[in-house]
């Protein structure tokens, strides 16, 4: 079975990438409303981190239940994930010192509920269709070969996809295969850089106020 979510051309209006957002809700909907953004033509691509170090995680969760919204599961998510399903213990305190105080504000049992709800609609990969060419997104890392992701097997990659720095701190310049670009978050660069085609677009919104919004079109100029 892919792992792949497919998206159909937006024929009715724009599509955006978005950075790691990590409860930086207000400040998305800042960005949102600078660019005009059309809830009911437009889509906004997350690449993960809705969650942690900020205190709007809460409300960013809830941005997986928007039918304009698009993300896929990040690190943050799956740390919250085995830290709320699995109890106290090295999961837990690991997903605490990573930001994850905000679960006090609202309840573990509430915030399990609705972490494990959004999990439905956040996969580990989308791709979609702009201008004829085919954009993938990932938390993370990409494989060398986005085909790869089509194969049953490729399950054991899963941790790569939401965790892996290698690329990035390689400076690895080769092109992704059989996929026009992929566009990324993960690790917190100054300002989005491109690697090959693939895009790193977190700018560390959490502490540094900057989110990066990107239209789809303009990742594949």
């Amino acid at each position: 079975m892919s792992l792949i979510t497919k998206h159909e051309v937006n024929t009715n209006g724009r599509d955006f990438f978005v950075g790691d957002i990590h409860g930086q809700y207000a400040l998305l909907m800042e960005a949102m409303a600078r660019i005009g953004f059309d809830k009911t033509r437009d889509r906004l691509f997350s690449v993960g981190d809705l969650i942690d170090r900020g205190s709007e995680s809460f409300e960013c969760l809830s941005l997986a239940f928007e039918p304009w919204f698009y993300g896929v599961r990040g690190n943050h998510e799956m740390m919250a994930y085995d830290a709320l399903n699995e109890g106290a213990g090295q999961a837990w305190d690991l997903w605490q010192i990573n930001g994850g105080s905000w679960v006090y504000l609202h309840g573990v049992h509430e915030v399990r509920t609705i972490l494990n709800a959004a999990l439905e609609h956040l996969p580990y990969v989308r791709e979609v269709e702009v201008e004829g060419k085919h954009i993938g997104m990932v938390h993370a890392e990409p494989p060398h070969d986005w085909h790869l992701l089509q194969l049953e097997n490729h399950s054991a990659g899963l941790e790569s996809l939401v965790w892996a720095r290698k690329r990035i701190r390689q400076m690895d310049t080769t092109l992704v295969a059989n996929v026009d670009a992929v566009v990324v978050g993960h690790t917190i660069l100054e300002q989005p850089e491109t690697l090959g085609n693939v895009h790193y677009i977190d700018t560390g919104a959490f502490s540094t106020g900057l989110l990066t919004l990107i239209e789809a079109r303009a990742v594949l100029s």
